[in-house]
């Protein structure tokens, strides 16, 4: 049974503080908690981009009015044609430059604007006109005869001052503006590469304005009681100090992916009341050496400042890992050095600051010797999956919010959830309400929650016909592993038998412990294997025929049966001795080839004898494979007590095995 990570949620209670009087600098950790920090006025800005828009917009209608009122000012006047033929009878033109039809010129004596009257009527000098096509004079003998100096070459306009400036500065504005975008990006890349090496990310911090507690936290007490020593000493750090007493330095999160850590640290912080300082591994590592470091000095110095406060560091192994096994250049890497800093900082508190550093991560054996010696991180602790209480505790935060119909019932729903933690529960709770919603429905009711199981672990049923005979070999094949777990010792009870595709399944057969295991024996594991080669053996002994479809059922066998050899001692031919290791080349830990051969054939021999009681168990018990097999073709999808009448095999009976 493949178990699953994760971990619980939930809401906490708001603490608004008054607002600070400046906003303090972005830092590449988000922070919780800290005097006078309120979320309206530390949330990240967006930036507001219908700003830029309006001052582009205002500087090109600026730059528009200037250019257009400088024109109108030295622009020569334009008048009608016929008023500079009477200029040029009157011998008052001085000199003209013609192209194509349009003329331009100058007059000796100024005139008044033609069709202007009044005290406010202008006079021009420069002029300019269009020759009409069909005019018939003789332009070029009158202006000759007035004396007028005639140009027909193209009119060049003499650009004004304001236009010149703008077009020498131009390109070195363009430089500018690149350079200074190389500027920014390079400094949000590289930490700083072209403003100083020492640089923080210029990342907006992300404050958390819920704070959780203890209250908010389920399935994972034994947890609780060991980190109660941390919030203990941060509310009342003087009844420690009389007796000597100094708080852990750093406390190490284990356990698998979501299981708890991230929350439990907030939580602690939360209790406590105190700043939470959070942070994964990966942000302090950046291309250029040395800024990780700075990095974390400034982290250490922000916690100093409003101690007593928490830091955590998440996936610490991305910095902490194993130096001795690190691929490092020269000693001097980055990395490295960012975990330098990090015990550097460690290693400079006295006890009395009132900072307390906790990590986590799910790789707790590839972790540095010196980060987990005493002074450092003091304690280790364990979060594991909650078990059934604790699941059911998760359910009952989950559902806070969440309507619940009558029927439903969470410690039932628990006890058919083993291995799932709150992630998964809490992904649970939130795919039954959306289902509800879908179906209009007022409250979430105990099948919407069955129904999201089934899509959590099995996946999201899929619209396709099968041809009846495939149909009918898939019956068989689920019928064979449903049967042959009703009928092992000590199996797992059957939940659910369903002929429906289901991800990249044709059918599932689903089975659940009632109660945690924590331990298996060799007959439970032996069992096992027996009812996962059931649908391959089913499809054997009706059909002769072994189909793809055993893919993943091989694969779990071939596991199984290796690690009972290999890891547990489950074999008499290998004895007690552990073979396999968990990860890496076997031959690395000194096995040797005649060892891993004999494995190899233990593997195949127990997966034989499994494999031959499967086809006789299913051969003495043909008549209720077909029973199950009916039932499924009619019904689709069999419920745990529609299985086991359908097989005619009584549940409290199999349950006293």
């Amino acid at each position: 049974m493949a178990e699953k990570d994760a971990v619980q949620a939930s809401s906490g209670n708001d603490i608004r503080r008054p607002a600070p009087p400046e906003r303090a600098p972005a830092k590449p950790w988000r922070t919780e908690g800290l005097p006078g920090q309120d979320s309206e006025n530390t949330a990240p800005r967006k930036p507001k981009w219908w700003r830029v828009v309006l001052y582009l917009a205002l500087g090109y209608l600026l730059v528009f009015t200037l250019l257009s009122f400088q024109d109108g000012l030295g622009g020569p006047t334009s008048v009608p044609y016929t008023e500079f033929t009477t200029q040029v009878e009157q011998h008052n033109v001085a000199e003209v430059f013609a192209r194509g039809d349009t003329i331009e010129g100058t007059l000796r004596e100024p005139k008044p604007v033609p069709g202007a009257s009044g005290e406010g009527a202008g006079t021009y000098q420069r002029f300019t006109t269009e020759r009409p096509t069909f005019a018939q004079d003789d332009l070029l003998t009158q202006l000759d005869q007035s004396g007028a100096t005639v140009s027909a070459t193209p009119l060049t306009h003499d650009r004004g001052i304001l236009i010149n400036l703008l077009i020498s500065l131009a390109p070195m504005l363009l430089l500018f503006a690149f350079w200074y975008w190389l500027f920014q990006r390079g400094q949000k890349a590289m930490g700083g590469m072209f403003g100083g090496l020492g640089a923080s990310k210029r990342k907006p911090v992300d404050p958390e304005s819920v704070r959780v507690t203890f209250d908010d936290v389920a399935g994972i007490d034994e947890v609780e009681v060991e980190i109660n020593d941390v919030v203990d000493f941060l509310r009342n750090p003087d009844k420690y100090r009389q007796l000597g007493a100094r708080a852990p330095k750093g406390v190490l999160l284990t356990g698998p992916p979501g299981t708890g850590k991230t929350l439990l640290a907030r939580a602690t912080a939360g209790e406590a009341n105190v700043p939470f300082f959070s942070a994964s591994g990966s942000e302090f590592i950046e291309m250029i050496v040395g800024v990780g470091a700075s990095r974390v000095r400034e982290l250490f110095e922000e916690a100093r400042k409003v101690a007593p406060s928490i830091i955590f560091i998440d996936e610490i192994d991305t910095i902490g890992r194993s130096r001795a096994s690190a691929l490092a250049v020269g000693g001097h890497d980055e990395r490295e050095q960012t975990l330098n800093q990090i015990l550097t900082e460690m290693d400079g508190f006295s006890g009395s600051e009132g900072v307390v550093v906790i990590a986590a991560t799910n790789r707790p054996d590839i972790l540095d010797p010196a980060l987990l010696r005493p002074g450092r991180f003091d304690r280790t602790i364990a979060v594991n999956p909650p078990d059934r209480k604790g699941r059911a505790d998760i359910l009952r935060v989950h559902t806070r919010q969440v309507p619940l119909a009558d029927d439903v019932d969470l410690d039932r729903l628990a006890a058919t959830t083993p291995g799932m933690t709150g992630a998964d529960l809490a992904n649970l709770v939130n795919e039954a309400a959306l289902a509800a919603a879908r179906r209009g429905q007022s409250r979430v009711s105990y099948r919407d929650l069955i129904d999201a199981l089934e899509k959590v672990q099995l996946g999201a049923a899929r619209n396709i016909v099968l041809p009846p005979e495939e149909r009918r070999r898939t019956a068989y094949h689920e019928a064979g592993h449903a049967l042959l777990g009703m009928l092992q010792p000590g199996a797992d009870p059957v939940r659910k038998v369903s002929i429906i595709p289901r991800g990249h399944a044709l059918g599932i057969t689903l089975s659940t412990p009632e109660d945690d295991r924590y331990g298996y024996s060799a007959e439970y594991l032996r069992g096992r294997i027996i009812g996962a080669l059931g649908g391959m053996a089913a499809e054997q002994e009706v059909f002769g025929v072994v189909t793809t479809g055993s893919e993943n059922d091989l694969e779990n066998c071939t596991n199984i049966a290796r690690a009972m050899v290999g890891r547990w001692g489950m074999s008499e031919a290998i004895g007690p001795v552990s073979v396999l290791p968990k990860e890496g080349d076997p031959h690395m830990a000194g096995i040797s080839d005649s060892m891993l051969g004999a494995v190899d054939d233990e593997v195949r021999r127990i997966i034989d004898e499994c494999y031959a009681d499967a086809r006789k168990l299913l051969r003495e018990h043909r008549d209720k494979l077909d029973n199950i097999v009916e039932e499924l073709l009619a019904r689709e999808t069999l419920d745990e007590l529609e299985v086991y009448a359908a097989a005619g095999i009584p549940k409290a009976s199999v349950a006293q095995r």
